[in-house]
């Protein structure tokens, strides 16, 4: 791909090929970037566009990540602050900044754990729920259109083989 000097790639396409060519020229696996920046090149674009479609619900790509982990990672939904924290990469005073404000707009509640009276849970709220599910079924539509690329027999073979680099992964960082 030829482009002048100083312009950047303007689809993903372009971002793509040229992020390949510049990985095998500096000693990568060919097959392997293809596939690696490919991964990267969707998990980019639709991450912008999730932090968009956040926005325009009111909530926060950290708020997101919240709900999204009492949902779906944390057991029987629920979590503490400190487990919330490290799930979210932040510090822990930022995630009780964080559960206050979600507090406040009734997202999630936090009550003392009675097994442990020091330690506080937190789970989602009735509107926590609905707004996960919310989100899930507009990002459904929007993740349904980038596989609209991918015919249909093939979506179950794609899905496994990207599992099976999700478990070489698993197996590498052990």
């Amino acid at each position: 791909m030829t482009r002048a000097i100083g312009t950047s790639p303007t689809t993903e396409r372009q971002r793509h090929a040229a992020e390949v060519a510049a990985y095998v020229a500096a000693g990568g696996n060919e097959q392997v970037q293809r596939v690696v920046t490919a991964v990267h090149g969707l998990h980019r674009r639709l991450s912008q566009w999730y932090t968009k479609q956040l926005a325009s619900i009111g909530l926060s790509a950290g708020e997101w990540a919240v709900i999204s982990h009492l949902a779906t990672v944390a057991e029987d939904h629920t979590s503490t602050p400190s487990q919330l924290a490290v799930s979210a990469a932040i510090a822990p005073s930022s995630m009780t900044h964080r559960l206050d404000r979600m507090s406040e707009r009734g997202l999630i509640k936090r009550e003392q754990d009675p097994a442990n009276r020091t330690r506080i849970l937190v789970s989602l709220t009735e509107p926590g729920w609905e707004m996960f599910q919310q989100v899930i079924r507009e990002s459904d539509v929007v993740e349904s259109d980038v596989l609209s690329h991918v015919p249909e027999d093939q979506r179950e073979n794609l899905a496994a083989l990207l599992e099976l680099g999700i478990a070489g992964l698993d197996d590498a960082l052990r």
